[in-house]
């Protein structure tokens, strides 16, 4: 008995992440903690090793004057050393202010100046440049740490100071204060902050997250119990360390379960590593999978006659049963050995080549993901599940259990969450994984909970008859043509993103006659075909504008067309109009978030003329536009864009489910 209560005590203490980590060095010091890729070479690295570096990062962190409560900015491609910082700094008591390695330097400015940073902790000279370029903007800013010293051997600058300097410091003053570490981690709080993250802004400024050690701890054993992960898991942490996910994911829940966290040498590099690697626990937004799913299609395009047979054949027998199969369901004999036989020539070498094999859980989110991509995965046998969750809910609010799966819903209430629907059909969230605050925004706070403490999420959606919530689209974005049929316009567009040729899709139609859309192509998957018919294109611009390639899209929406007729809900809001932009959406020119959401609203605004064509039945617009790239330099792109119509159909009876 006296034995099971001080295990019991000491599972209880376990309420802070500086906490759970030092106990994983304790239970299990030989175990891999993270593997990194470098120079083409596996570094693995123990939990004893991992607290070690973290103690030392810490102790060299106090000894440049950081305090309780301070804030440091972690930007950089997904690295340990960048983990091992954001450890440190919530040794210390303070917070680690996620930020995202691809924006350009006045957007940090603008994250750094509002979370009043002091410290900040980078990986390379590329990131040390936009340092080095906002600086003087930020008085507060006094030191910038950096991970990969190469190309920096110049700089000298006071305030830059190497990695392996702070870690050599930090040793130094861990022996001269032994027990200074240990004593700032036992003033930390579950209630502390223990990091803050940044919205997308698609409608405004990002705000600044403040989630507690409590919130994302809650969320990360809730998941964690829900799919069972181990110690033994191992996942590949490649998305953005500013994304809510991989801090769950690849931080969180690796500190509460203890399971290996992979980071690839390079985003170039990541296919490789993943199946160097074959993860048994995998996330990616759907654009991820959609993009595996693409250049698997573009290298069947290329196969042999025969292959493509053989693949076509055994694909049809995957979506008659193989997702039946994954989920314990009753299927024939005849159809569990074509599908053995499928899984020897196609399915088993197909999860291969995408580094899926090991794979027990998979997940995606972020995005709506189309039904169709998500049984192609799922018939294959890989357990793609979707969840649901924002950054103020620590990415959790709905999991799909296994065995219940369902390909238009995001699944029922994950463990201890309260989920219920407004009368507007927005939907209010409660439970233990909520933010503690907007950094110095109380008013939105105050905006966001109702009286009853429910988190207003702004997505619209609803329970269907086994308690599944169904997505419909963000509430705001939810509108009405002007013959009273819904638009929902996000609902549209992931039909759309369906299809390998199509990378984006921007529909128009609240307080409209009918639907638009402006339409970006992707460009691998139609210049493969377009090389295969032997069409000579001189760049996007070109390549869009081609009027093969607006048949090739004009089918693909008149498909969706047609889906959306047999929707009782969504027959209205067929398209009727369409044009291929003559430029991709991009977050550098503002039309896109860092975590590539469309800005709508700001499309709208710089578009407004293409919509304007769209819907007074011109054949084409001439369109100018400013584009950035992130070095600075600036350019115009001009195009006589194409308007062509698309056939609609008559409203058809409801599909059988």
């Amino acid at each position: 008995m006296s034995n099971a209560r001080a295990t019991a005590a000491e599972t209880g203490s376990l309420d802070t992440f500086p906490r759970l980590l030092m106990n994983h060095a304790r239970q299990r010091p030989n175990r891999p903690a993270m593997r990194e890729k470098e120079y083409g070479i596996w570094q693995t690295y123990t939990w004893a090793e991992v607290a070690e570096r973290v103690r030392s990062i810490a102790s060299g962190l106090a000894e440049l004057g950081f305090r309780r409560g301070d804030r440091l900015a972690v930007v950089g491609d997904n690295r340990p050393r960048l983990y091992w910082s954001v450890a440190a700094c919530q040794c210390l008591g303070g917070i680690p202010v996620m930020m995202y390695q691809d924006a350009v330097a006045q957007e940090m400015a603008y994250v750094m100046e509002d979370a009043e940073i002091r410290f900040a902790c980078v990986e390379d000279q590329e990131q040390v440049d936009k340092m080095l370029e906002i600086k003087d903007g930020l008085p507060l800013l006094e030191h910038v740490i950096y991970d990969d010293p190469r190309g920096l051997r110049h700089y000298n600058q006071t305030f830059l100071h190497g990695l392996d300097e702070v870690l050599e410091m930090g040793r130094i003053h861990d022996q001269h204060h032994p027990d200074f570490l240990g004593n700032e981690i036992d003033k930390g709080s579950p209630d502390d902050v223990s990091v803050m993250l940044y919205t997308s802004g698609t409608t405004g400024k990002p705000k600044g997250v403040c989630q507690s050690h409590a919130a994302f701890i809650a969320a990360a054993q809730g998941g964690c119990s829900f799919d069972k992960l181990t110690d033994q898991d191992d996942i590949l942490s490649y998305l953005p360390m500013a994304w809510v996910g991989d801090h769950l994911f690849s931080y969180a829940q690796a500190l509460v379960a203890g399971f290996t966290i992979n980071c690839p040498e390079s985003g170039e590099t990541v296919m490789g590593d993943l199946r160097e690697i074959g993860p048994t626990y995998y996330f990616a937004p759907p654009r991820v999978f959609e993009n595996l799913l693409t250049q698997v299609m573009i290298r069947m395009e290329d196969a042999s006659g025969i292959k493509r047979k053989v693949f076509e054949h055994f694909m049809d027998v995957a979506r008659r049963c193989g997702a039946d199969l994954l989920d314990g369901k009753h299927v024939s004999a005849g159809d569990r050995l074509q599908y053995a036989l499928g899984n020897a020539l196609i399915y088993g070498p197909l999860k291969n080549v995408l580094g899926l094999s090991r794979v027990r859980v998979a997940y995606t989110a972020g995005a709506a993901i189309g039904p169709d991509l998500f049984r192609f995965y799922r018939s294959i046998g890989i357990n793609l599940k979707q969840l649901y969750g924002q950054t103020e809910t620590c990415a959790y609010v709905c999991l799909q259990p296994d065995g219940q799966i369902k390909l238009d819903s995001v699944g029922t209430p994950a463990p201890n969450v309260e989920v219920k629907l407004a009368d507007n059909g927005e939907i209010l969230v409660r439970g233990p994984m909520l933010l503690k605050s907007y950094y110095k925004r109380p008013d939105a706070t105050a905006e966001s909970i109702n009286a009853e403490g429910y988190f207003m999420t702004g997505d619209a959606g609803f329970f269907d008859e086994d308690g599944h919530l169904k997505i419909i689209d963000r509430a705001k974005d939810v509108g009405k043509l002007t013959g009273g049929g819904m638009f929902a316009p996000n609902y549209i567009e992931n039909k759309l993103k369906f299809f390998q040729h199509i990378k984006e899709v921007v529909c128009f139609g609240n307080g409209r006659d009918f639907v638009t859309a402006f339409v970006n192509i992707d460009l691998e998957a139609v210049g493969n075909w377009a090389e295969r018919k032997g069409m000579a294109y001189a760049g996007y611009t070109d390549l869009a504008c081609q009027p093969q390639v607006y048949e090739l899209i004009k089918e693909c929406i008149e498909k969706v067309n047609a889906d959306l007729a047999s929707d009782a809900n969504m027959s209205e809001s067929q398209i009727k109009r369409f044009l291929i932009l003559h430029k991709e959406l991009d977050a550098d020119d503002g039309e896109l978030t860092r975590t590539r959401k469309v800005r709508r609203n700001f499309v709208a605004d710089r578009y407004s003329v293409l919509i304007d064509a769209l819907y007074s039945g011109k054949k084409s617009q001439f369109i100018e536009t400013q584009v950035s790239y992130e070095d600075g330099r600036s350019n115009k792109v001009s195009a006589e864009l194409r308007i062509e119509d698309a056939k609609t159909f008559p409203p058809l009876p409801r599909k059988a489910a």
